[in-house]
């Protein structure tokens, strides 16, 4: 058993993931409290710290470069500082920033968390503040990501679809791309994030379970609700390998072949934030997958690499050394 868990995690290295989605800059500006306002009922935080992290799709990009893979990065940023931070970021983490594109009419997205230190292990989030469009990508956008992705197409092992609401993934560009990995014989996965519609006829999605609930438009509570629910995902949206449902600290149901298997997840006791643990899964799979494991054994192994993220604030990206010890302790 030994062996064959370092064969498993060894073989998530060496494969090159195209990661195509919304990229943001998460930014945390964390401060201490001294006071209350006398202009309203609100805390006067005194400035400690800023610190910015790559978030949204970048995220499983920052995963699988964690891993030992090779991550190119698609997405849009605007002309602006904040665009240029992010690319910096990207390029200072591994991750290949080529295919980011700049785009003048937009700004790029960004998301500052205002954090006050509390003297608890990790500081409380006071409020969130987001800057950025909805607004889908122009067709001459959408050509340009199309091109990329067709001079890179034949040096890579998968596509992954990072959905993060952001205008990029329109179904018009995620059905050329869906179509450029099928005659490559590419493997094409996605985290959906409750746009299914746009997502049909992929090898693989992931979806959490309250998006499996409101799309179905049902309760999902039992084991056997959860696969009736990735059975039915898989077959309306026609997905050639595997839908996936994370369910937390239940584990995850996939389906497959018509035939769906509850993978448990690992018992994490000091959960902290659930932040990226869903882009740490669909990252994990995607490799996973490209290495030969079947997408049971897939599920259960990004399980595992979500249980260690959880642990953490905001954005983590497991390294090979944590997976592993994961999962022997969970032997």
């Amino acid at each position: 058993m030994p062996d064959q868990i370092m064969s498993r995690v060894a073989g998530l290295a060496g494969k090159t993931v195209l990661v195509i989605g919304d990229v943001m800059l998460d930014e945390y500006i964390t401060g201490k409290p001294t006071r209350m306002s006398r202009e309203a009922p609100v805390p006067v935080l005194e400035l400690e710290s800023k610190r910015y992290i790559a978030g949204g799709s970048a995220n499983p990009a920052a995963n699988i470069v964690s891993f030992g893979s090779r991550a190119i990065q698609v997405g849009v940023i605007g002309e602006d500082d904040a665009g240029t931070r992010l690319a910096n970021i990207l390029e200072d983490q591994g991750i290949d920033a080529s295919g980011l594109i700049r785009c003048a009419d937009r700004p790029t997205t960004v998301k500052t968390r205002i954090l006050a230190q509390m003297g608890l292990r990790f500081p409380q989030q006071v409020t969130r503040i987001d800057t950025l469009t909805r607004r889908a990508i122009d067709e001459a956008t959408e050509a340009q990501i199309v091109a990329f992705a067709e001079r890179r197409i034949e040096k890579v092992d998968a596509v992954l679809l990072s959905h993060y609401h952001g205008g990029l993934l329109t179904a018009a560009l995620v059905k050329e791309i869906r179509e450029l990995c099928q005659r490559s014989g590419v493997l094409i996965t996605a985290d959906v994030q409750g746009k299914f519609g746009a997502f049909g006829r992929l090898d693989v999605i992931k979806c959490n379970a309250d998006d499996a609930q409101r799309y179905l438009n049902r309760e999902l509570t039992t084991d056997e609700d959860f696969s009736c629910a990735a059975q039915e995902l898989a077959s309306s949206l026609r997905i050639e390998r595997a839908a996936i449902i994370t369910r937390g600290g239940r584990g995850a149901t996939v389906a497959c072949d018509g035939v769906s298997r509850h993978c448990r997840a690992p018992s994490v006791s000091d959960v902290f934030d659930t932040v990226g643990a869903g882009d740490t899964a669909i990252a994990t799979t995607t490799l996973a997958l490209t290495g030969g494991l079947s997408a049971a054994d897939a599920v259960a192994l990004a399980n595992h690499a979500s249980g260690i993220v959880v642990r953490h604030l905001g954005n983590y990206a497991p390294t090979p050394a944590e997976l592993t010890r994961s999962i022997r302790a969970a032997l």
